[in-house]
């Protein structure tokens, strides 16, 4: 389709203009024929009619004036002057409202016509009608000749007949009157319909516009858009329309493109991490393979070693000289200590990898049975280990968690100062997690190590000094990190003692049945 260089917002701008335009010529059509509608009615109903009606009353006046000089003509007594006296009078108003009319530009022969009946009803009545009332007045009836009565009938038949051009007159205006209303009635009905047919062509005009440039380049921008939504990625939308819609096609398109490159980078990273998968898995295969042989081929040389060492020991006590009997012992001694490291290495990678049923533990009770496994340590140092409240329950493997409690216990107890050593286990909830103190007033550790001391095989004293493997705190915050939590060493404020703090969560009444024993 062709690019069309009006927005939508323009294109609905163009139409309401072409609507309104098309109301107002409507509108101007309707008020100009009605305004001539109203022209010819009034001029029909307040001009032309009250005219004739006027002209019908200005007629009879004068006969009834003719009437009543007649009478008094042939009777002479007063009374008979009335019918004269009344049409005097409306005669006298009939005219006054023919010369408005007149002067209102009535238009036709209205004035040249009132005018010659002026002439005609003046001609009779100085000329006949006041004259011969004042004679019969004075020498009574009887006096009036013949001629003179006929003048007179002469003088009022010349009255009849220009009343009667003025009432022909005021009917063939009221005729064209009424032919222009008629016509101006018309032309209203063809300007009304010329309206409804003009404000029908524009509202025809504006859905075709609407439709054409508007809807259907919005329907099929949403056609190929659904398309692409389906899933048919590569599928290249085509906008077209007015030039937002347009832009918004062109901004789908480039929003498709880069969906369809990103996925394609997300296909490349899952294949690399397919691949990375397989060799992991392999990695872990060859590390169980390790794990076992650790397990039996480099501990039963080991156990050998120190087996025969200690023979050599026994069977020769007291033959060997001082020095020989040392490195006897450094032979047990190293070959212990590398049995103790290949067992706690054995014990860190099994943490994660293999998987034990959660229980709900008490904690409570795990650092009962760590104080009695550390007994014997607990006995030889003096040490005391308090429980600051009640331990909450949570969800865990029974051997990870006391494992930790006991290797935090142990370190507590293991780095006393002069005092006997004192260990307080409390903990406190956060939110949707329980935080687990334990606090000991030992030798502390200082807060540039906070970090160090939980990387794998990192000591801060010699092995001469405390004894150990180094892999104590690296496995106690595998474990923790493996149920959900986080390990971490508090500062010292006085320089005094150390307080290790570790999070799990709150165990809740609603734990799935595969959480339960």
């Amino acid at each position: 389709m062709r690019r069309s260089r009006l927005s939508a917002g323009a294109w609905l701008a163009l139409s309401a203009g072409v609507l309104a335009l098309a109301t107002l010529v409507a509108v101007a059509a309707a008020l100009t024929a009605s305004h001539h509608l109203t022209e010819a009615r009034k001029r029909v109903v307040d001009r032309v009619d009250v005219a004739t009606s006027t002209a019908l009353v200005l007629s009879n006046a004068m006969v009834n004036q003719e009437t009543g000089v007649r009478g008094f003509v042939l009777g002479g007594q007063e009374a008979f002057l009335d019918p004269y006296r009344m049409g005097v009078t409306n005669a006298a108003r009939a005219e006054r409202q023919l010369q408005a009319l007149a002067q209102a530009d009535m238009g036709g022969r209205l004035p040249v016509d009132l005018a010659a009946a002026r002439g005609a009803i003046d001609a009779w009545e100085s000329g006949y009608a006041r004259p011969t009332i004042e004679r019969i007045r004075r020498f009574g009836e009887g006096r009036i000749e013949d001629a003179a009565v006929a003048a007179g009938k002469g003088r009022f038949d010349a009255v009849r007949a220009a009343l009667g051009r003025l009432q022909a007159d005021l009917r063939a205006d009221r005729a064209a009157a009424r032919a222009d209303l008629y016509s101006a009635a018309a032309t209203l009905t063809r300007a009304l319909i010329f309206a409804a047919v003009l404000l029908a062509l524009a509202l025809l005009a504006i859905a075709v516009i609407g439709r054409q440039v508007i809807a259907v380049p919005i329907a099929r921008l949403a056609r190929q858009t659904r398309a692409v939504a389906s899933g048919q990625l590569h599928r290249v939308i085509e906008p077209s329309g007015p030039s937002d819609i347009e832009r918004l096609g062109r901004d789908v398109e480039s929003m498709r493109d880069r969906i369809v490159r990103d996925l394609e980078a997300v296909r490349a990273a899952e294949e690399e991490i397919q691949a990375k998968a397989v060799a992991l898995e392999r990695s872990n295969a060859e590390l169980e393979q390790f794990a076992y042989v650790a397990s039996h081929d480099l501990q039963e040389p080991l156990r050998k070693v120190t087996s025969f060492c200690q023979m050599i020991e026994r069977r020769y006590s007291g033959q060997l000289d001082e020095r020989g009997e040392q490195y006897i012992a450094f032979a047990v001694d190293g070959a212990m200590r590398m049995q103790a490291l290949i067992n706690d290495l054995l014990a860190f990678s099994r943490v994660g990898r293999v998987e034990r049923p959660r229980e709900l533990l008490d904690l409570d009770e795990l650092v009962a049975q760590a104080t009695n496994v550390l007994s014997l340590a607990i006995e030889e140092t003096g040490a005391t280990v308090e429980v600051r409240g009640d331990l909450p329950e949570v969800y865990g493997e029974r051997s990870l968690l006391g494992l930790v409690l006991q290797n935090l216990i142990s370190n507590a107890i293991k780095f006393h100062g002069d005092e006997p050593p004192v260990v307080r286990v409390s903990a406190r909830r956060d939110g949707e997690q329980w935080e687990l103190s334990v606090v000991d007033n030992g030798i502390g550790i200082d807060a540039e190590y906070a970090d160090r001391i939980f990387v794998i095989f990192q000591r801060l004293h010699a092995r001469d000094v405390y004894a150990g493997t180094g892999i104590g705190l690296t496995m106690c915050r595998k474990i923790i990190e493996h149920h959900g939590g986080e390990i971490w060493l508090e500062p010292s404020h006085n320089g005094a003692g150390s307080t290790f703090r570790f999070t799990l969560p709150v165990a809740h009444e609603t734990a799935t049945e595969e959480d339960t024993p």
